[in-house]
């Protein structure tokens, strides 16, 4: 019998720690329904010495294959942080968009949305890992940038239903417009994290109630440098002018900056030895969107969050790496025990 490629072995792995979480994990509140509009992709990772310059070949020397895209990351996220997900979104007729829909299925989403596209093939990501764990990535949207309002109006009783929804920008942009306007003209709170950056209007900010933008993100769509903790302040600012609830700046190994029209504080990072940050991004707003939806404090909201961030910087890859809710809040007491 040949020996199992290191692709094999990494959804191996990912499958049998999915069981593993959904044997332990122990989530006294009731589960929340949440909705993630947006992309899923397959990962392709090469770990290098170092990200290759324009031009450069870099000869490096593992490569693993994973489930991925940001959509879809955070639908995970979500899920092993404690939700009732249902995700929407496209993925082509072939063998990737299998895989993608059964990793989805393995933790327990609802995939009732989830279109096969036959005209376009499935997304895929080619990702570069450095040792310090930052990366750089290229997309192939493929059936992702096929995504249509028609497709999330045909969710809208689920959409209108939900506890919350969950959107990034991965996907058409009118889009993930229309699953906004839905869930806001029905109460239901929107968490927008615009990744990848583009510039955004009030069309859609009118619509939204959390907001959580990086560093570069906060400085396109505010023309603000960020240099210093001042310059968040006013990012924040005009970011609040434009309706959001609360705009949450993260900032990496700096932590986020929670700001509110009442409060802005500096919500300070965990410290890990990270490894891989391809999916830290995404499985902070997975775990925000279950603790806002369990309606804890903003804050501790944050907290929740920023822990499975940093989590999920410690391991390869970008679903394997999700930590499950009962290894948060493993995390969150050590942490909260250390001198």
């Amino acid at each position: 019998m040949p020996s199992p490629s290191r692709q094999d072995i990494i959804f191996k792995e990912r499958d049998d720690k999915n069981l593993e979480g959904e044997a332990t994990m122990n989530n006294p509140v009731p589960k929340k329904k949440i909705i993630v509009v947006g992309s899923s992709n397959t990962d392709m990772i090469i770990k290098t010495p170092r990200i290759p310059r324009p031009g450069e070949t870099v000869l490096s020397g593992e490569f693993y294959m994973a489930a991925g895209g940001k959509g879809a990351n955070q639908a995970v996220a979500a899920a092993r942080a404690g939700a009732d997900v249902v995700f929407i979104g496209r993925v082509g007729d072939d063998m990737f968009g299998k895989q993608q829909v059964d990793s989805l299925i393995h933790d327990g989403i609802n995939v009732a949305h989830v279109v096969r596209d036959k005209e376009a093939p499935s997304g895929v990501a080619l990702i570069c890992v450095a040792p310090d764990g930052e990366n750089s990535i290229t997309v192939a949207s493929g059936a992702n940038a096929r995504l249509a309002p028609e497709d999330v109006k045909h969710a809208e009783k689920v959409i209108t239903s939900a506890s919350l929804l969950l959107l990034q920008l991965e996907t058409p942009f009118e889009t993930i417009k229309a699953a906004a306007e839905i869930a806001s003209a029905a109460g239901v709170p929107v968490i927008l994290n615009p990744a990848p950056a583009q510039t955004l209007g009030a069309d859609i900010l009118s619509h939204v109630t959390y907001f959580t933008p990086n560093e570069t993100e906060a400085e396109l769509l505010t023309g603000r440098a960020i240099v210093k903790k001042s310059d968040l302040f006013g990012a924040a600012e005009a970011l609040l002018s434009k309706g959001i609830k609360a705009v949450l700046i993260t900032l990496g190994a700096q932590g986020v900056y929670v700001a509110t029209k009442e409060k802005m504080d500096l919500v300070p990072a965990f410290r890990v030895r990270a490894i891989d940050t391809t999916a830290a991004g995404d499985v902070f707003n997975g775990a925000l969107a279950v603790a806002l939806a369990e309606t804890k404090p903003l804050q501790e909201a944050v907290r929740f969050a920023s822990a499975a961030a940093a989590l999920s910087t410690t391991k390869i890859g970008a679903q394997p790496s999700i930590p499950f809710r009962k290894e948060i809040e493993d995390f969150l007491r050590e942490s909260s025990s250390r001198p």
